[in-house]
This record gives C-alpha cells, sequence and structure tokens, in this order.
C-alpha cells in the first residue's frame, strides 16, 4: 500500500495543516501553489489573484513565474512575530 507523503508532510501543496516552521521551510519564497494550501485557496484561484494583482500578499515576478516570499506569508498569518 503506497503512502500519501502529502498528508504526512506539512511542506507539500496538498498538506492541510501548516505551522509557522513548515511555512518557513521551503526558504526565502514558495510557489503560488503552496501558498494557496497554506491560505486555504485553490491553486486556480491564487493564479487568478495573482494575475490580477489582487493576491493577499505581495509577489515576485520572475519571467512568467510567480514568487511568494515566505516572510509575506507569514506576516499576513501571525502578525509578523
Amino acid at each position: 500500500m503506497r503512502s500519501n507523503p502529502a498528508a504526512s508532510d506539512p511542506g507539500t501543496a496538498d498538506s492541510r495543516s501548516w505551522t509557522v516552521g513548515s511555512v518557513r521551510a521551503p526558504g526565502l519564497t514558495t510557489t503560488v501553489e503552496i501558498a494557496a494550501s497554506i491560505l486555504g485557496i485553490s491553486p486556480t484561484k491564487a493564479y487568478a489573484l495573482a494575475k490580477s494583482g489582487k493576491f493577499p500578499v505581495r509577489l515576485v515576478r520572475v519571467g512568467r513565474r510567480y514568487l511568494v516570499p515566505t516572510s509575506a506569508l507569514l506576516e499576513l498569518l501571525v502578525g509578523g512575530r
């Protein structure tokens, strides 16, 4: 029987349980997919918000990619502790 790594690893995009440590784990930035999971929204909705300039935290655009600063996510979620 294969296990689902997303169910046990809070650093994966499909995870439902996030801690401050697991949000920081990817490094200085993370993907829109992971940020969507952290924020409790779908990746499709997250990309739509990013493209419209209404994503809940600032984004860094690198070519066609969006990167989400983990510090911005933490500021939104825990108020900059």
